[in-house]
């Protein structure tokens, strides 16, 4: 349907880091609010409990971001990013803060005295959301992080299909609402009986949908971009010039969620009915907010969420995302105090304050070094095969 000869580099969006943020300091107010009991106790409650909406955020921000470097390479008509450095890239920025807020959380909150061997495995292994109650504390969190790694490993294989031999964009968008399909029947089966609502609510087909909406929006950036794109897909770009619009909406749908009618606020379950609500309901929030820091011109809200400072928390945003459960229950600890009690506000400026101190301390001793190393060891393997391929291509052409 469209061919591309050659695409422009797509630039890199700053503000999108600053969304990252949004996410971080909303998880940890959701957290906050549980354990000083204002979720369930005051009847402003349910703005708090639909803070978990950030998870919606993240995996529709992993989706268009991981996604857009095949989307632009097929545009291009230029080789698909290599599998196995995407492998490793993901590797190395997730897995070395995430072992290392393992041992700290498996060695100083154990549940039952010492962690067994089982409860190490499934941990680092990110196999603790496939039976019944095996999320240690201290990593409640870590069930997002364990979806979305399988995300990573179906990633290289779904885009093959997803971009096909040639770029056509509508072709992907069409294809990634395979993302829904998987998302209703997983629902559906929840419904009847087939699955449980308590525990595969937590497994990567519940939250198809999510990835398949950040995919879509990366085929369509990338199409408009490189004037490949249909031309009612400009909507984008003309409501991405009107973000307190796109905000406006978004903050509607967190009102609706915020009722009753996507569940219980505590630990209970959901029904079936509830689960695909909020499904609903937060995929429209992450989406009108990534809309107007994605498409359309840039605007005072964009340039603010990319300054610098906010950059550089959402470097450290994965740490507060891992770490801010620990600094909760420190707190708890040190002041002695039950849970469900405290003044929300000042346990939540803590906890944010602790799960920044905490971040940072792990980003510059351990992810950063990490992070570089890994860069080094690619750059040397992409180097040893460039001389590689050169010395066949000279042998050739010699014979």
């Amino acid at each position: 349907m469209f061919t591309a000869a050659s695409t422009p580099a797509l630039p890199r969006l700053p503000a999108l880091d600053g969304v990252r943020v949004v996410g971080a300091v909303a998880v940890i107010a959701q957290h906050v609010g549980f354990i000083t009991g204002v979720t369930t106790r005051e009847s402003w409650g349910g703005w708090i409990a639909m803070m978990d909406f950030a998870v919606a955020l993240f995996f529709v921000l992993s989706g268009f971001l991981l996604f857009r470097p095949w989307a632009r390479a097929a545009a291009a008509g230029s080789p698909t990013p290599s599998v196995r450095r995407f492998y490793w890239k993901r590797a190395i920025r997730i897995l070395p803060a995430y072992w290392l807020a393992v041992i700290v959380c498996l060695t100083f909150l154990p549940e039952r005295g010492v962690a067994p061997a089982g409860d190490w495995l499934r941990h680092f292994t990110f196999t603790q959301i496939y039976e019944v109650a095996q999320i240690r504390r201290g990593l409640g969190q870590t069930w997002s992080l364990a979806t979305e790694v399988l995300f990573y490993l179906l990633l290289p294989l779904a885009a093959v299909a997803l971009v096909g031999k040639r770029w056509r964009p509508v072709r992907t968008v069409t294809l990634a609402g395979v993302g829904l399909l998987i998302t209703e029947g997983w629902i559906t089966a929840m419904a009847t009986g087939h699955l449980d609502t308590g525990l595969h609510i937590m497994w990567f087909p519940a939250y198809a949908v999510w990835f398949a909406a950040g995919i879509a929006l990366a085929t369509i950036q990338v199409a408009l971009r490189t004037s490949t794109a249909p031309r009612s897909w400009r909507v984008f770009d003309q409501l991405g010039s009107a973000p307190l619009a796109c905000w406006g909406i978004a903050l509607g749908l967190l009102a609706v969620a915020s009722t009753p009618v996507t569940g219980p606020r505590g630990l209970a379950a959901p029904t079936a009915g509830q689960f695909a609500t909020q499904l609903g309901l937060y995929l429209g929030v992450a989406v009108m907010v990534m809309i107007p820091l994605v498409f359309g011109p840039a605007t005072l809200a964009s340039l603010a969420l990319g300054s610098t400072p906010v950059r550089w928390l959402g470097t450290l945003s994965y740490g507060m995302f891992l770490w801010h459960p620990l600094v909760l229950d420190l707190i708890y600890r040190v002041e002695d105090r039950p849970y469900f009690t405290g003044d929300p506000l000042r346990i939540y400026a803590l906890t944010v304050a602790g799960a920044i101190v905490f971040a940072a301390v792990s980003y510059y001793v351990v992810e950063r070094p990490v992070l570089r190393w890994g860069s080094a060891v690619a750059r040397r393997r992409t180097g040893r095969t460039v001389e590689h391929q050169s010395a066949v291509a000279a042998a050739s052409a010699t014979s």
